[in-house]
C-alpha cells in the first residue's frame, strides 16, 4: 500500500529525542527556546511562541486579539473543523465565507460581503500550503478596523510576495502534526512580531504563571510563582522541540523533495482532460503539504469511484477538504449556508499521496494508475 503521507524522521531526529530524555528535561525547557529561536529566525520574524498544537495556537490567536463572546471572526468553511472551533472556544461566532475554487482559499470579495458589525477578526486558511491573498485580506481588515489571524497549519515554508508565510501579519499559527512538512510529534508555533501578544502569548500557554518553569527551576533563590489571569496548560515539551530542532534543519531539503514530486504529478496530471491541478499565482509559491487534484464537470467517474479504484491498486487517498458547517457540530447552527465553490472543491477533490521517502517507483504507480483509472495511457 503506498500511504497517503509519512513523516520524514531519521536517525538524528531519533538520537535528538534521546538526548534530551536523558538531560531530565521533560516539560517546557531549554530545547522549546531553541526551538522557538530557530524558527523565528527561518521565518524571519521576531517571536515565536510554542504550544501544544496549532489548535491551541489559534485559541490562544483568539484571545490576544480581544475576540469575546458576541464576536465574529469570518474563516472558510472549507477547511479543518479546528478552524472554526477555534472561534467557538472564545464564544465568538464562526462567519462562514466562500473561497476561490482555483487556490481553495477565502475569496476577498466573498469575506468583504458577510462582514458585519459584530465582526471582529478574518481568520484566512493557507489550505494544502498555497498562500492566500494575504496583501487583500490586511486591506479588508483596515477599511473595517478588523484583526487578521493566520491558520498557517499546512504552511511551513510556503512563499507569499518573495518571504515566508509567518511574516506578513502579527498572529501566524503553524502546525507540526505527523503529516505536516515538519513534525514534532504533535506541537503548533505562533510567530509574530508584536511584543505585546509575545508576552501574553507566553504568559497564557501555561496557566497564566508569572514566571516559566525553566526560570524557577534554576533560580539561586526561592521564587514563588503567581498566576496572573486564566491561562491554560497550552506547553509544548522539550522532547518534542528536540525533535522540531533537527525537522527544521532537514526542512528545505524536505521542499526541494516535496516539490520534485509534485512537479512529476503536475506535468503527468495536466495530459488528463478531466483534472485540475495546483496552480501557483502571483509567484507565490506553495510547500505542498498535500497534493490535490480536483475532478472537473466533464470527469466521466465521480470522487467515491475514482477513490475506490485507486485504493484497489494498494494507492491511499483522502477527500480534499471537509466542509465545516456540513458536519454534525455545526449542521444545525448554519441550515441554509451556501457557499457553492467549497461545495463543488468539497464534493471533487482528492488527495493523493506525497511524501519525501517516495520512491520513482511509487511515483509512476500513482501517475499509472490515474491514468488507467481514466482509461489514458500514462
Amino acid at each position: 500500500m503506498i500511504p497517503i503521507a509519512k513523516p520524514y524522521i531519521t536517525r538524528e531526529d531519533a538520537r535528538a529525542v534521546y538526548q534530551t530524555i536523558l538531560t531530565g528535561w521533560v516539560t517546557q525547557g531549554p530545547k522549546v527556546k531553541e526551538f522557538e529561536n530557530n524558527f523565528a529566525a527561518y521565518i524571519g520574524t521576531k517571536y515565536a511562541v510554542a504550544v501544544s498544537s496549532c489548535t491551541a495556537a489559534l485559541h490562544l490567536a483568539m484571545i490576544v486579539c480581544g475576540i469575546k463572546a458576541g464576536d465574529e471572526v469570518v474563516c472558510p468553511s472549507l477547511s479543518f473543523i479546528a478552524t472554526a472551533n477555534a472561534i467557538r472556544y472564545v464564544g465568538a461566532r464562526p462567519v462562514f465565507a466562500d473561497v476561490d475554487r482555483s487556490t481553495y482559499n477565502l475569496d476577498p470579495s466573498c469575506v468583504e460581503k458577510v462582514i458585519t458589525d459584530k465582526t471582529k477578526a478574518i481568520l484566512i486558511v493557507h489550505q494544502f500550503g498555497m498562500p492566500a491573498d494575504i496583501d487583500g485580506f490586511k486591506k479588508l481588515c483596515e477599511k473595517y478596523h478588523l484583526k487578521l489571524i493566520e491558520d498557517a497549519a499546512c504552511a511551513i515554508g510556503s512563499i507569499y510576495k518573495g518571504k515566508k508565510v509567518g511574516i506578513h501579519s502579527d498572529l501566524v499559527c503553524f502546525s507540526f502534526h505527523p503529516r505536516k512538512v515538519i513534525t514534532t510529534g504533535d506541537g503548533g508555533i505562533i510567530t509574530t512580531s508584536n511584543s505585546k501578544y509575545y508576552q501574553r502569548l507566553k504568559l497564557l500557554r501555561q496557566h497564566g504563571m508569572s514566571i516559566d518553569d525553566r526560570t524557577r527551576h534554576e533560580a539561586k533563590k526561592i521564587i514563588i510563582e503567581k498566576y496572573l489571569e486564566l491561562g491554560y496548560n497550552f506547553r509544548m515539551t522539550d522532547i518534542q522541540a528536540s525533535l522540531g530542532i533537527t525537522q527544521l534543519k532537514k526542512v528545505d531539503f524536505i521542499l526541494k523533495k516535496r516539490r520534485e514530486i509534485a512537479e512529476k504529478y503536475n506535468q503527468a496530471f495536466k495530459k488528463i482532460p478531466y483534472l485540475v491541478v495546483p496552480s501557483e499565482k502571483n509567484g507565490n509559491k506553495t510547500n505542498y503539504q498535500s497534493y490535490t487534484i480536483q475532478l472537473k464537470k466533464n470527469s466521466p467517474i465521480s470522487r467515491k469511484k475514482l477513490m475506490g479504484e485507486l485504493l484497489k491498486r494498494d494507492i491511499a487517498t483522502r477527500r480534499g477538504v471537509m466542509l465545516i458547517h456540513k458536519e454534525p457540530a455545526y449542521r444545525n447552527l448554519y441550515p441554509h449556508l451556501r457557499v457553492p465553490n467549497s461545495e463543488y472543491i468539497s464534493k471533487n477533490s482528492v488527495t493523493l499521496p506525497l511524501y519525501v521517502q517516495m520512491t520513482r517507483r511509487e511515483i509512476k504507480r500513482v501517475i499509472k494508475a490515474l491514468a488507467e483509472v481514466f482509461n489514458l495511457d500514462a
